[in-house]
């Protein structure tokens, strides 16, 4: 057992007691959620706070210094940190590895210093403190240490009494907050602070580092408690980024965030600061932001989509696709499919797919800009987070992706569903479409009819998993200059064929690989070849539903449309812009057309 008779602790002892709060939160996420009505009733602070527990957890190692422990701690929540309690967590752990002394042992005395040192750090990042939440608690817990910071040589007990003050610190959350008061609830951040002292505290108790390691995270699940009523989201994007060198003031960067939304905050330095805010448009407003700092990372999530998966979720199976699924918002909607967006960079600056920049800001750019776009994969940490999430209150997820072929996407998914089935004891199906856009949105969509006809898991899965050799796509580009620009063609042979007039179409093959079609000398000729192509595969076979894609050609959407109607004897289930992933090699006009076989 790890002791701490000695009148002061190091960077090991620090990490293993970290690693025990930590655990003390991932367990009990669940309940953290249920009780999640302030700020917002989106039930995801557990969630949140695990998100930042695992960002420490998965990138800091034991080190004998206690600065270089907290240091290490700090910077690692500061960029998992998600959620307004995870952010605000984040900011006490900073403001400690501000205030701590570089020292590779502390006091009592020292902790409890920097402690109730760190306690302004978090006051002034948020633009609009409320008492009866996790602030509270904290400044309590800090405020029964300072009185005992003395007694250096009963460290062990004072952590242990610490617990009585925040548990009734804790408890008077209630009757703080006038949210709360409603519910009988306590803050759902506080109560996860708590439970990570708990976990420290039971770990000064009686673990070893061994138990830490073996400890499981097995989750209770509380799926379908309805114990909260609707209500009405003012601003449904919970939206947060990473600013480096930002050239105002973080008390300035507060009020222009203001002006955009709800719940700031403005956490870590001037250097670099991790903002979390609640917007109704995360596009405009990084727009806006642009010009404050180099953004290097952002993060949108859908409050509405969250709050549904609580208390108006129309089936218990979740699905969920990236942002290359190429649908109807109207269709995304009804069916509350969860979308994670593909990241893109024009250089420095970063963008979240169809969130975070449009496609009309996106062709705009793409003709403007110099420097050609890059995109990257969604990271493991974005699916663990989402199907934490989920899997609170779903019984099952399947995920559906662009074809593994293109992206990691899909790995990381594969990933994180099996991290999250072993926490929550649930099944998380992960499908590689070996497809992309149009063809991925027809397989979702078909998979989402499925689990509302009441068809069971296995039957939904099995279905989608023979769907996927049923799928095609086929996309008639306007010319090659963005394919040329991108590195799809190379540029000797894209000169060539440019100046022949040449208009390739591209599909994709079994595996999942991209296919040069043909050849023409139009885009009339081109999207003709797709109309005979298609005729004649569909020879003896049913065309369960089509889709039309289009990049910013709505009229040329149409006239396939009108062609698709002809050939099918139905209208497209949507007529979409294409994704801007897809829309960056495949350039401004290009259209496209998706269906899918019944087989």
């Amino acid at each position: 057992m790890y002791k701490i008779e000695a009148p002061f602790i190091n960077g090991k002892f620090l990490y293993y007691a970290f690693i025990a709060g930590g655990n003390q939160i991932l367990q009990n996420q669940v309940e953290i959620n249920r009780i999640n009505v302030f700020p917002v009733n989106d039930k995801d602070t557990g969630t949140n706070l695990a998100s930042t527990i695992r960002s420490v957890i998965d990138n800091i190692k034991p080190n004998k210094s206690y600065k270089t422990t907290v240091n290490n701690i700090a910077d690692a929540a500061l960029m998992g940190a998600r959620g307004n309690s995870g952010v605000i967590f984040a900011q006490f752990l900073y403001g400690l590895s501000r205030e701590t002394k570089n020292k590779p042992i502390i006091t009592l005395t020292e902790f409890a210093e920097s402690v109730k040192n760190s306690i302004p750090y978090i006051y002034e990042a948020i633009a609009n403190p409320v008492e009866g939440t996790m602030l509270t608690v904290i400044k309590e817990w800090s405020d029964f240490l300072s009185s005992k910071k003395e007694a250096i040589h009963d460290f062990k007990n004072i952590i242990i009494d610490s617990l009585a003050v925040l548990e009734k610190s804790l408890a008077e959350t209630t009757l703080k907050l006038k949210a709360l008061n409603k519910t009988g609830f306590v803050d759902a951040g506080a109560k996860g602070f708590v439970l990570f002292i708990k976990g420290i505290i039971d770990f000064i108790i009686n673990r070893n580092i061994r138990n830490l390691v073996l400890d499981s995270h097995e989750n209770i699940s509380l799926i379908h408690s309805e114990e909260i009523s609707h209500e009405e989201i003012e601003h449904r994007y919970c939206t947060e980024a990473i600013i480096k060198n930002i050239n105002v003031s973080k008390a300035e960067l507060q009020k222009i965030l203001s002006k955009s939304g709800d719940s700031v905050v403005v956490a870590g330095s001037e250097s670099i600061c991790r903002i979390h805010i609640h917007t109704n448009h995360p596009a405009r407003f990084f727009h806006e932001l642009k010009d404050i700092g180099t953004i290097t990372f952002q993060k949108v999530d859908d409050m509405v989509r969250q709050q549904e998966a609580v208390i108006n979720r129309k089936w218990n199976i979740a699905i969920v696709t990236d942002s290359t699924c190429d649908l109807s918002q109207e269709l995304i909607d009804f069916y509350q499919i969860n979308i994670l967006p593909i990241n893109l960079n024009f250089g420095d600056n970063h963008y979240l797919d169809k969130v975070t920049i449009q496609p009309e800001q996106f062709y705009n750019l793409l003709e403007s800009n110099a420097e050609f776009p890059k995109s990257s994969l969604i990271n493991e940490q974005a699916f663990t987070n989402l199907y934490s999430h989920l899997a609170s209150h779903y019984d099952a997820i399947i995920a559906v992706h662009l074809t593994s072929q293109f992206s990691g996407t899909y790995a990381n998914s594969q990933k994180a569903g099996e991290r999250i089935s072993k926490e929550f004891n649930k099944p998380v199906h992960v499908i590689d479409s070996k497809n992309l856009s149009g063809a991925l949105g027809l397989l979702v969509l078909k998979t989402a009819q499925s689990i509302e006809a009441g068809e069971s898991l296995d039957s939904v899965v099995k279905t989608l998993k023979n769907d996927v050799a049923h799928s095609k796509i086929f996309v008639s580009v306007k010319n090659l200059k963005y394919m040329i620009k991108g590195g799809r063609v190379s540029r000797p042979k894209g000169i060539i064929a440019s100046a022949l007039g040449l208009n390739p179409v591209i599909s994709i093959d079994e595996q999942g690989k991209s296919l040069l079609f043909g050849k023409t000398f139009s885009q009339e000729a081109s999207l003709n070849k797709i109309y005979s192509h298609i005729l004649k595969i569909s020879e003896g076979k049913k065309i369960w539903n089509h889709i039309i894609l289009h990049a910013h050609n709505p009229e040329g959407a149409q006239k396939a449309e009108e062609k698709m109607i002809q050939i099918t004897g139905k209208k497209a289930v949507s007529i979409v812009d294409i994704s801007p992933v897809i829309g960056m090699h495949a350039g401004n006009g290009a259209i496209a057309i998706s269906l899918l076989f019944n087989n």
